[in-house]
C-alpha cells in the first residue's frame, strides 16, 4: 500500500491538539555535541504528559470521535505507554477505556495505566489481546490501534513540526526509536516534508526487531519480543508503517539492551533526565553512527519516554555492569 498520512494531515492535529499537550523542550546539548563530534540537539518528549509522545496521536484520535463513538468506550492493546496515554485521554473526555495487556508486562505499567483512568484486562500474550480488541470492537466499543492509525500517526507527527521549528536551523540526521512503526512515520512524515534532505535513522533494539524484520520479509512478521525496551515490543509491523519506513527511514540501527540502559545512566548523570529504554537506545545508536557525521553536521536525538521503574532501572544496571 501507498503510506497515506500527509503533512496536511500533521499540521491539521497540531491545531487540533494544541493546548492538550505539552510543547515539550528541544535544545542544544553540550554533552552530546562533545561525544559525537558534531552539533546536537535533543527533543525531550520524556517529560510529555503521560510520559511518552502517545498523548499526541490519543488526544488527536479521541477528539476526531463523534459523541456516540465515545460514549460506547474505547478499546485498545498495549504494554505501556499507549495503554497510560490513552487512558488519560479517555477519562479528560468521559469515556470509558479498556486496556488489553500481554500477562507478561510490567506491573509497573498497569498500575500507571489504571492510574490514568484504565480499566487493564490481561491476556496470554498480545496476539490474544488483538484479536479480543477486534472481539470487543465487534460489539459496539472503538477499537484504537496504537500505531496503525492515521489519526494516531498525525497526532505523533506533530513532534516533527515542533522539532523543526524548535532545532534552531535545520538538522541533517534525525534519531528515532520503532517499535510497531507509526511514531517513526509520523515524525518522518512531517520532517521530510519540510526538509527532504533531512536523513531519518529508525533505531530498534535487540530482542525488538519487528520493522527490520518485516523490511527483510517485505510483509509484517509475527515477533515475541524479548528486549527490556517493552516500549518498542510491538509483535508485529503493518503494511501502513512499513510503507511510511520505505519511504521516510535511511536506516535501522539495531542497539544491545546493555548499550541502551549504559545511555540511560549517562543521560541521567550528565543531562538529568530520566529515560526509559526505547529512549537510551537512540543515543547509543547515534553513538554508533557518529563516525558517519560530516564536520558542520547537526544531528537531532527524540528522547521519546521516560515510564520506566526505578527498580527495573537498578536491576538493568546490576544486570549490565553499568
Amino acid at each position: 500500500m501507498n503510506f497515506d498520512v500527509t503533512l496536511a494531515d500533521i499540521q491539521a492535529a497540531a491545531t487540533r491538539i494544541s493546548g492538550k499537550v505539552r510543547r515539550t523542550p528541544t535544545f542544544h546539548s553540550a554533552g552530546l555535541s562533545a561525544r559525537l563530534g558534531v552539533e546536537t540537539v535533543v527533543k525531550v518528549e520524556s517529560l510529555q504528559l503521560g510520559g511518552s509522545f502517545k498523548v499526541r496521536g490519543c488526544f488527536n484520535k479521541l477528539m476526531s470521535l463523534s459523541e456516540d463513538e465515545l460514549k460506547r468506550g474505547i478499546v485498545t492493546v498495549s504494554g505501556g505507554n499507549h495503554a497510560i496515554a490513552v487512558s488519560m485521554v479517555a477519562k479528560s473526555m468521559g469515556a470509558r477505556a479498556l486496556v488489553l495487556m500481554a500477562k507478561n508486562v510490567a506491573p509497573f505499567n498497569v498500575e500507571l495505566t489504571r492510574q490514568a483512568g484504565g480499566e487493564v484486562e490481561l491476556c496470554e500474550d498480545a496476539i490474544e489481546a488483538f484479536a479480543k480488541a477486534d472481539e470487543y470492537a465487534a460489539k459496539g466499543m472503538t477499537n484504537v490501534h496504537s500505531y496503525d492509525d492515521p489519526a494516531i500517526i498525525a497526532g505523533h507527527g506533530s513532534l516533527g513540526l515542533e522539532l523543526a521549528n524548535d532545532a534552531s536551523g535545520r538538522l541533517d540526521h534525525v534519531f528515532i526509536s520503532i517499535g510497531g512503526g507509526g511514531f517513526a512515520a509520523g515524525v518522518g512524515t512531517a520532517l521530510k516534508g519540510l526538509d527532504p534532505a533531512v536523513r531519518i535513522h529508525g533505531v530498534e533494539t535487540e530482542g525488538a526487531t519487528t520493522m527490520t524484520q518485516a523490511l527483510e520479509a517485505g510483509k509484517p512478521v509475527p515477533i515475541r519480543p524479548t528486549s527490556i525496551a517493552r516500549a518498542l515490543g510491538a509483535p508485529f509491523a503493518t503494511e501502513r508503517t512499513m510503507a511510511a519506513a520505505r519511504q521516510y527511514l535511511e536506516e535501522i540501527v539495531t542497539v544491545p539492551d546493555a548499550e541502551a540502559v549504559r545511555e540511560m545512566v549517562w543521560v541521567l548523570q550528565n543531562g538529568r533526565v530520566l529515560l526509559e529504554p526505547a529512549a537510551g537506545c537512540v543515543v547509543a545508536a547515534a553513538v554508533a553512527r557518529k563516525e558517519m557525521f560530516k564536520p558542520g553536521e547537526r544531528v537531532g536525538l527524540i528522547l521519546c519516554g521516560s515510564n520506566v521503574s526505578l527498580d527495573d532501572f537498578a536491576a538493568w544496571r546490576k544486570e549490565y555492569g553499568v
